[in-house]
């Protein structure tokens, strides 16, 4: 029915049951300090198991059964000495018999000296605690009170034998004092140490009891017992840390990354750092042109590097989005362009992911939207401050960079500062970004292909001997897993990554950053005519190339992928060839060289208006004066007036171009011949008829 040491309770009480007999149990009481092994039939036990009585229970001191003691230790010589004492009692299989119980005690007595209060009192504690040799070990860990606040009259602990002076006794306006210094001056994030706090806290007790002497004040360790007493330790890390260290570093790690994909491109990580060199021009190696921007887009299961970007291009969607459409497209030609030759099997991560994390800023906005609607790739992005968050690709700059670092100079290094015999690493520059590029590239490659990934967190289907690089476990999880990469056209995939802004339509093209563009398609569409009467579209969606501006891609249609190709008008022909980087850099210019102008336009145009003034004035008090002409005979002396002007232009005119005939002219002799139409050239047909 029951099991020997099996608890339960039975009304409301804790039994043990401590022995089987055919007809009856033998149980003991746990909660009764004076309990004995008692009978209890089977029959009632049944009957109370019937009417719910009776329920099975947890042990209270099941932990006795895990205890390990050392050997010759202190607590274990006790323990058995105590079951040598009551062995000969417990071994006998009548020890439920008060009779037979008291007989073998009192011969024990007899010859060992012990006392009946000794043995009622560990035989109480054997079978009460589960009749095993650990049940008679000693209470020693409720000795001391560990943890428990004291309160005395008299200062606790031993005297002072150095120190002069009793001490001062700990009371709650002490303890009020000692929690106002910690939690102001160390539980912070300014990270003060506790004999600064202490400090402080004597401060603030010589102003509530100034006539105490130095000697009288609580002391460093009384406050240090408080601190620990009081305060658990993820309180004291919490506070002492600030919340953005706390959430990053050092609160506990709750998964893995792997935890949340499925297989090969279910979720690729974005991010990107500025390299620790300084690189040399391509075009002058004696120009430094500074530290470049590295983007490198990672498969989380793989660990598969899927594509990078290295440059000059501070972080942001222009530089992020040359990275990605690299990751998502054929590596062979890109590789190709470094003087690298590979297979398409080397590097076969071509496709778009399931999901994209990125830090806040460079795919957070409208710009990726399209890549998110069009191809539906989920984009998420980090809290602020969380670089754990990605730390698959954030530990993979670590690595790629401590290739190069040990070889290549200009290397960053502690301090820029010039100590004796010292040299500014920024001098020793001597890599151009096309050769940095191509270390970066190979370093990619070699991660990609033989890196061994030692503390990779392997999934139970994995076989024991998968080699454990990039490439392989990419290989692998496209066989066993999903694999989630979707092969899509490279050039719609260009597009839909490239950034977008409004273009306003007039009849000089479609404009972006102050520039025109036109295509074939406008033409028909006759957006581009001229007159009152032509209806068109005010704005059009536009995505551009910044490294291309001769041409732009115009999205017809609201939510759809068509685009038509526009290129640059005769208007905005001074851009051809030029990227948006230097078209913007050149209207930055042109503006302020007009804003300059401007200025000095405005400031000749008041002395116009000035000079014009002045004149008119002069004019009108000049003719005030009519000879007594009345308004009707002024009026119709105008047709005569003019004429005589006129007569006064011409002969003012023949004065100054008549000629001087006293000079003769040589004549001309033509070494050849002569065409007969001396007329200029007309390319009035070339200027205005359709192409």
């Amino acid at each position: 029915m029951f099991r020997i040491n099996e608890v339960f309770r039975f009304d409301g009480k804790l039994y043990r049951v401590l022995a089987n007999l055919p007809e009856q149990q033998v149980w003991i009481s746990l909660d009764d300090e004076a309990a004995l092994p008692s009978l209890i039939p089977k029959s009632a036990l049944a009957n109370a198991i019937d009417s719910e009585r009776i329920i099975r229970a947890d042990d209270p001191y099941e932990k006795l059964h895990f205890l390990l003691l050392e050997e010759d230790s202190p607590i274990k010589v006790k323990r058995d000495k105590n079951y040598d004492l009551i062995k000969p009692i417990i071994l006998n299989p009548h020890f439920y018999v008060p009779e037979i119980r008291a007989s073998i005690m009192n011969r024990l007595i007899a010859e060992q000296g012990s006392t009946k209060q000794t043995f009622y009192r560990l035989l109480r504690r054997y079978w009460q605690r589960g009749q095993m040799p650990n049940a008679l070990l000693p209470d020693y860990v409720n000795s001391g009170g560990k943890g428990k606040k004291r309160s005395a009259d008299k200062k606790l602990g031993r005297p002072r034998k150095l120190m002069p002076g009793i001490g001062a006794v700990i009371d709650a306006h002490i303890e009020k004092l000692f929690r106002i210094a910690i939690d102001r001056y160390l539980l912070t994030d300014k990270k003060h140490s506790f004999p600064y706090a202490h400090r402080k806290f004597k401060s603030l007790y010589e102003t509530y009891y100034p006539e105490t002497p130095e000697s009288e004040i609580p002391t460093n360790w009384q406050m240090l017992h408080f601190f620990k007493r009081e305060y658990s330790q993820v309180e004291k890390i919490q506070k002492r840390s600030n919340k953005i260290e706390y959430n990053k570093d050092i609160q506990p790690l709750n998964g893995t990354a792997n935890s949340h994909v499925l297989g090969p491109g279910s979720r690729f990580e974005i991010d990107a750092t500025i390299a620790d060199i300084y690189l040399v021009s391509d075009s002058d190696r004696k120009n430094i042109v500074g530290r470049p921007i590295v983007y490198i887009v990672i498969d989380v299961f793989s660990r598969m590097i899927a594509g990078l970007y290295v440059g000059f291009e501070n972080p942001s969607y222009v530089a992020a989005m040359q990275a990605l459409a690299m990751a998502m497209t054929d590596k062979v030609k890109y590789c190709k362009q470094y003087g690298i030759d590979i297979e398409e099997s080397d590097w076969p991560v071509i496709g778009l992911a399931d999901v994209i994390l990125a830090d806040r800023g460079e795919l957070l906005g409208y710009q990726i939207e399209s890549l998110e609607r069009n191809f539906s790739v989920r984009i998420e992005n980090t809290p602020p401050y969380r670089g754990d968050a990605k730390g698959i690709v954030e530990r993979c700059f670590r690595t790629i960079q401590a290739d190069f670092k040990p070889f290549a100079p200009g290397v960053v290094t502690a301090n820029t500062v010039k100590r004796r015999g010292g040299k500014d690493y920024r001098l020793d520059a001597a890599l151009t970004i096309h050769e940095f590029t191509e270390i970066i590239l190979a370093s990619v490659l070699y991660h990609n292909r033989f890196c061994t990934l030692e503390k990779y967190d392997r999934s139970i289907d994995m076989p024991a001997d998968l080699s454990m690089t990039p490439l392989s476990l990419w290989n692998w999880g496209l066989q066993h897993r999903t694999g989630r990469l979707r092969v899509v056209s490279e050039d719609a995939l260009r597009v839909s990554l490239f950034p977008r802004t409004k273009g306003t339509l007039s009849e000089l093209g479609l404009c972006i950053f102050g520039i025109y563009y036109t295509s074939q398609e406008m033409v028909k569409q006759g957006w581009l005519h001229r007159g009152k009467e032509v209806s068109r579209p005010e704005s059009f969606e536009v995505a551009y190339d910044p490294a291309v501006a001769d041409v732009i891609y115009l999205f017809p249609r609201k939510n759809s992928a068509e685009y038509w190709l526009c290129g640059l008008t005769e208007r905005s022909r001074e851009f051809r060839g030029c990227s948006f980087w230097d078209v913007w850099q050149t209207t930055a210019k042109q503006k302020a060289a007009i804003a300059e102008s401007r200025l000095v336009s405005d400031q000749k145009r008041r002395e116009l208006e000035n000079f014009i003034e002045s004149k008119i004035k002069l004019a009108k008090s000049q003719s005030a004066e009519t000879d007594g002409l009345s308004n009707a005979e002024r009026i119709t002396a105008i047709r005569s007036n003019r004429q005589e002007a006129k007569k006064q232009e011409r002969q003012r005119t023949t004065n100054i171009s008549k000629p001087n005939t006293k000079k003769e002219s040589a004549e001309v002799i033509p070494l050849t011949k002569q065409p007969d139409d001396y007329s200029y050239p007309s390319f009035i047909n070339e200027l205005f008829e359709d192409d």
